[in-house]
């Protein structure tokens, strides 16, 4: 017998969407250029870019401060070069460095509201086991009580 307050599990499954992987969603749906500038982005924000970056500066400021006068390139006080380089660089990361966190950001509110769904999900699953022990506490009660009054007669 069906109590009317109480959820079944086939209720609950049918009232939620089954849970899928998120991240696999996001994959399929991005773009190629969008996994382009998330890649651009996990790289371009490492320690391993860093180091190059810092390496080819001071590279470049050596040598076109240190090496012979016939063999610089770019030389100070102008270093004219390395300063165009140096802003073209930042130029085309920056946005593209920008488009990988908004394709994250996009990325981590599906993540959440996919937990928000989840907890949804297990909070009336906790509801309806908790409804369920009620209702089995009652029925036990009342076997007990029918038992009790059995014996009394």
């Amino acid at each position: 017998m069906k109590h009317p307050h109480i959820k079944s599990v086939e209720d609950i499954k049918q009232q939620f969407a089954p849970i899928h992987n998120i991240n696999t969603k996001h994959k399929e749906k991005m773009s190629s250029l969008d996994k382009l500038a998330l890649w651009i982005t996990d790289h371009v924000g490492s320690m391993g870019f860093f180091i190059i970056i810092f390496c080819w500066t001071a590279i470049w400021l050596s040598w076109n401060t240190l090496a012979p006068a016939s063999l610089r390139f770019d030389p100070f006080p102008a270093f004219v070069l390395w300063l165009f380089i140096s802003n073209m660089v930042q130029i085309f990361l920056m946005p593209l460095i920008m488009v990988g966190q908004n394709l994250q950001s996009k990325h981590s509110e599906l993540r959440a509201e996919q937990d928000f769904n989840i907890n949804k999900k297990a909070e009336m699953e906790i509801e309806t086991i908790l409804k369920h022990l009620e209702n089995q506490n009652e029925l036990i009660l009342k076997i007990l009580n029918s038992l009790e009054q059995a014996e009394k007669k």
